[in-house]
């Protein structure tokens, strides 16, 4: 019979793939919406910013919830809530209708990214040492999987609504197994109202890495598949190839990170890893083709992998404020960058091209590496994670 710290730490990996099915399921599926309801960039990025305006609303509601009734019983309402405004997404006809849908699903996304982040920091004080890299390798792994299933259902003609409805029936059922097994008490009373805490400079640095990283790994979430139908321009059937090809090496990354990590240092990683963001978006700018452009994803894929755990496990370590508190600024800092990355990408695609938005990411991409210089034991008063 299993532990039941392995038990938790089991239920709270199926709600990061819950998450990151759900959301991929959306990604994949942004070029078919856009074409079904004659979205141009400029109007898939005004679009997009739905997303961050209901998690902006979501932001201090979450802190105060995870408070008042614990991150257990968030984590249980937001990911249902997540799940059950998916298909809205398929439903909707218009612009003007999936402005608030995409706004409800962003307002939920938040409260579950504060709500279960908050479950993991708990499950990993349990077991003494970083477990956040295998909690985010499973929310990619779910990427790569639900970027698959979108191109499965595309090949067999079904549309985004009937995709949708599909996940969210399953992903509630695998919420209502796990919930069970969450942790039922949190870790101090530090997680209410940690989004609002000013960070100290040298977290303000981690969260600016975070961020950079979020912010491509975002934007290749949601702008892949359009990329690849109006600048690569494959077959159709090969329009999510390379999203699926993104996110199978970011999976792969980040079950792999904490090995590297252990062996080469957390600083060197970043820097290696911004080379791999930069080199390989850049590469799929300058060579709009196939075969390039997939090997250049891939290649962000490495990239974009350890960034985020990285920076959460940096966070974590830092001694002049407790870990949860460090983590939650962090967390905060580098959601916005998920979110406010792909509605700029489509503002400025509009304005220039696809091409230029996507050798802006690329810069972003290089600040990383630019910012973890700084990011040391002795400066950052951090440790490095194991």
């Amino acid at each position: 019979m299993l532990p039941s710290t392995t038990k938790s730490r089991i239920a709270v990996a199926a709600v990061f793939f819950q998450a990151g099915i759900c959301f991929a399921s959306w990604a994949s599926r942004i070029p078919d919406i856009s074409s079904k309801l004659g979205l141009s960039e400029g109007d898939i990025g005004q679009l997009l910013l739905a997303m961050p305006v209901g998690s902006l609303f979501a932001l201090p509601l979450a802190g105060w919830l995870v408070h008042t009734w614990g991150s257990r019983t968030v984590v249980l309402l937001s990911a249902t809530l997540y799940a059950v405004f998916l298909p809205l997404l398929g439903w909707v006809e218009s612009f003007w209708t999936l402005a608030p849908a995409l706004a409800l699903f962003g307002f939920a996304g938040n409260l579950l990214n504060v709500s279960v982040n908050t479950q993991a920091i708990n499950v990993q004080a349990h077991y003494g040492k970083p477990i956040m890299g295998s909690f985010h390798g499973l929310w990619s792994l779910a990427g790569f999987l639900g970027g698959a299933l979108g191109t499965l259902l595309i090949g067999w003609q079904q549309t985004p609504l009937f995709h949708f409805l599909l996940v969210a029936v399953l992903g509630v059922i695998l919420i209502a197994v796990a919930h069970q097994f969450t942790l039922r008490q949190d870790e101090g009373s530090e997680a209410g109202g940690l989004s609002l805490r000013r960070p100290e400079p040298y977290l303000l640095r981690i969260g600016l890495i975070a961020f950079c990283g979020m912010l491509c790994e975002g934007c290749m979430f949601d702008w892949s598949g359009v990329y690849f139908q109006r600048v690569v321009r494959p077959d159709a059937a090969l329009v999510t190839s390379g999203y699926v090809a993104c996110m199978s090496t970011m999976a792969l990354g980040r079950f792999l990170a904490d090995y590297f990590t252990h062996r080469f240092g957390a600083t060197r990683m970043l820097q290696v890893s911004s080379a791999l963001i930069a080199s390989g978006l850049l590469l799929a700018v300058l060579l709009p083709y196939l075969v390039p452009a997939i090997i250049g994803f891939l290649l962000v894929g490495f990239g974009i992998a350890s960034v985020t755990p990285l920076s959460y496990s940096a966070a974590g370590q830092a001694r002049t404020v407790s870990p949860g508190v460090a983590l939650a600024l962090v967390s905060t800092i580098g959601y916005f960058g998920f979110l406010l990355g792909p509605p700029l990408i489509g503002l400025l695609g509009e304005v220039f091209s696809l091409r230029v938005s996507f050798a802006l990411v690329a810069m972003m991409g290089a600040v990383v590496g630019v910012l973890a210089a700084g990011i040391t034991s002795k400066s950052a008063k951090v440790r490095t994670p194991a």
